[in-house]
């Protein structure tokens, strides 16, 4: 009798197991999602103008397009020429009390010569054809540099250092960016934006179609 109520007493204790697992699971998922977000690739949404018409912008994030950046491309390979690149402010940028990510696309390359003229950017003395994401009647010029360092960076012909990128805004006319304050070092930048993924009608790659055939514009 007294074995047969011990085992009724065992039956009625509540299995709690389950909890324990579930735990675990959540647990090593909160653990996975930051790892992936700190190293592998994260979510984003698009703030501003600067970057359209590639990619739709505006403060309300539930009507901005929303990206995939991928951070470990450039740990094997560095950043080209197109790349859009998401990046934390330069030391310029926190001087005027930036704090957030900026979005823009590589437009110079370490060692390269860059100027403007005639509303249009001069690569080693060779105007940069962007007729892939620019329309014809955007013009690049440094009038759009009204806050900040002064003359701004692009006022007069520049040769980028190694280890650093002339990024812009697609929306040349307002777009605030390497025009104006410099350079963006390559330990800034947090990854390509490689995918969107809203609006669900244009899901997609971005920069479908190589923007420049070969290494050089």
């Amino acid at each position: 009798m007294q074995n047969q109520v011990s085992d009724n007493n065992s039956s009625q204790q509540p299995d709690n197991s389950w909890i324990v697992e579930l735990g675990k699971t959540i647990i090593l998922s909160v653990f996975l999602a930051l790892g992936i977000r700190t190293f592998v690739a994260e979510a984003r949404w698009i703030p501003s103008g600067s970057m359209e018409p590639t990619l739709h912008g505006t403060p309300n994030q539930w009507e901005a397009d929303k990206i995939i950046v991928d951070k470990v491309k450039y740990k094997f390979t560095k950043p080209e020429r197109g790349d859009i690149v998401v990046f934390s402010p330069t030391e310029e940028l926190k001087k005027e009390q930036y704090h957030d990510a900026f979005i823009k696309r590589i437009i110079g390359l370490p060692g390269e010569k860059i100027e403007i003229r005639d509303g249009k950017v001069y690569i080693n003395n060779k105007a940069l054809q962007e007729n892939n994401y620019l329309s014809s009647s955007q013009a690049t010029v440094t009038d759009v540099c009204t806050s900040g360092q002064q003359p701004p960076y692009l006022a007069t012909p520049q040769t980028i250092p190694a280890d650093a990128y002339l990024v812009l805004g697609d929306n040349r006319a307002s777009s605030y960016d390497g025009r104006c304050w410099g350079l963006v070092p390559q330990k800034n930048i947090i990854g390509r934006a490689i995918v969107r993924f809203w609006p669900v009608n244009h899901i997609g790659t971005l920069d479908k179609s190589p923007l420049y055939p070969s290494a050089n514009p």
